[in-house]
């Protein structure tokens, strides 16, 4: 029997995917399970979700093994043969090549990233999947947003549907709209077999966790800022913003009537 957080990431999982007509029939979805509880929540409600069409679409669940310390495989495994997923367990040295780039100027984040990447888009492309799914959820979002600002000093975030620069794939986030903590309980519900996915103490997880407790403390004085925050990223108006290439300022005169 579904529970309230399962009912609730299939409403809003199902809206994402109507809205940005993120699946369509015959797609087949290549859906990257990091270990996480967002990516163990992804792969359940798109399997649901498959069920739901009848199966119109294809769901293959990639697990990048990065090396990292933590990482259960056997448990993961027996979790993805006991829900019935079609899978494949992919082992890198993406941990190690990273770890070497640790005491470096580099941002080891951003390389782990680029590295998960590319395997992630070779494996899509040399076995026939035209999409893949990220388990980024509405919280990321918002606070990507907010990253952005504040530190690179543009607008801009992740995009629940993108092409890759190849124009070889489709991205998408079918969990844009799911908040974190109805994510986080609907793991402690299903058992999730959790394992570590990323490298502590890093600088970008460290500047996210701000972001992230900044958002909170606002949306404790009012709770509806971290949706108006998300709306804002599909509610743009560029005349009110400050972008030349957006809005023909120098010849503004000429609109006069």
């Amino acid at each position: 029997m579904s529970t309230k957080s399962e009912k609730k990431l299939l409403h809003y999982t199902g809206k994402a995917i109507s809205i940005y007509n993120m699946i369509q029939k015959n797609d087949r979805v290549l859906v990257c399970l990091s270990g996480g509880k967002d990516s163990f929540a992804l792969a359940t409600i798109l399997r649901l979700l498959q069920l739901r069409a009848k199966g119109k679409f294809e769901v293959h669940v990639l697990a990048i093994d990065q090396g990292i310390v933590g990482w259960n495989q056997a448990e993961i495994e027996s979790w993805l043969k006991e829900n019935n997923f079609a899978f494949t367990i992919l082992k890198t040295n993406i941990f190690e090549i990273v770890k070497a780039k640790e005491n470096t100027k580099h941002s080891y984040c951003v390389l782990c990233s680029r590295l998960r990447r590319g395997h992630i888009y070779t494996f899509a492309k040399k076995h026939g999947y035209n999409k893949i799914a990220l388990g980024h959820h509405r919280d990321d979002l918002i606070a990507s947003l907010l990253m952005s600002i504040f530190y690179n000093g543009l607008i801009g975030s992740m995009p629940p549907k993108l092409i890759t620069n190849d124009k070889k794939l489709i991205v998408i986030r079918p969990l844009a709209y799911c908040q974190e903590a109805d994510i986080s309980r609907y793991a402690l519900e299903q058992k999730f077999p959790l394992t570590a996915k990323g490298i502590c103490g890093a600088k970008e997880n460290k500047t996210r966790k701000q972001v992230q407790e900044l958002i909170q403390t606002l949306g404790k004085g009012n709770p509806k800022i971290p949706a108006n925050i998300l709306h804002s990223l599909s509610n743009v108006h560029p005349s009110q913003l400050m972008d030349p290439k957006l809005c023909n300022f120098k010849n503004l005169e000429e609109s006069l009537s």
